[in-house]
């Protein structure tokens, strides 16, 4: 009966009154302290997952897009002789009037196609030569006016997205 009189050891008080080698005020704080900057490791690395996690997402998508898009750019690629070929056959004199508007609608649809899809072509004529846009194939040399102009476009250049896709093929006047 008289169990219920004595605390259980463990409580820090022994059967006699006398405090035992119960943990101190002091030791509990300082345990509270480190589990509290531990909590606080944990969460910050936590909140650095999620960021690096929301980087990779985010690239992720953007190197999904990127694919998408160069793979796009590769079929406009291959797209652009059949382009070229009806220019040329549209500055040839055709067999009849119908076959002619034939092959400028086909053109025309093509071009529109390929402009809806983010091609756009590039004006070389007159302009100043720019290596990062244009590709010389021929020089002539000129006495008066400006060098390095663009006299003459031999096949169009093209850009897609805001990207080269072709460079022009051109005729570059050269000061003598």
């Amino acid at each position: 009966m008289e169990e219920w009189l004595n605390p259980p050891a463990e409580s820090g008080v022994a059967g006699d009154g006398s405090v035992s080698d119960a943990p101190t005020v002091e030791a509990l704080a300082a345990e509270r302290d480190k589990l509290q900057a531990d909590k606080e490791e944990l969460r910050d690395r936590l909140m650095r997952k999620q960021a690096e996690f929301e980087n990779f997402r985010r690239r992720s998508a953007r190197e999904k897009e990127e694919v998408l898009q160069f793979a796009a750019m590769e079929t406009v690629r291959a797209l652009l002789p059949v382009l070229d070929d009806f220019e040329r056959a549209l500055k040839l004199p055709a067999a009849g009037d119908d076959y002619r508007k034939g092959i400028e609608l086909i053109h025309k649809r093509l071009q529109d196609t390929l402009v809806q899809m983010g091609v756009t072509p590039m004006d070389a004529q007159n302009k100043k030569f720019d290596p990062n846009f244009h590709q010389a194939v021929d020089t002539v040399k000129i006495a008066e006016g400006d060098d390095q102009t663009i006299v003459e476009e031999y096949q169009k250049g093209y850009e897609f997205k805001g990207r080269l896709l072709r460079p022009a093929m051109v005729k570059v006047a050269v000061r003598e």
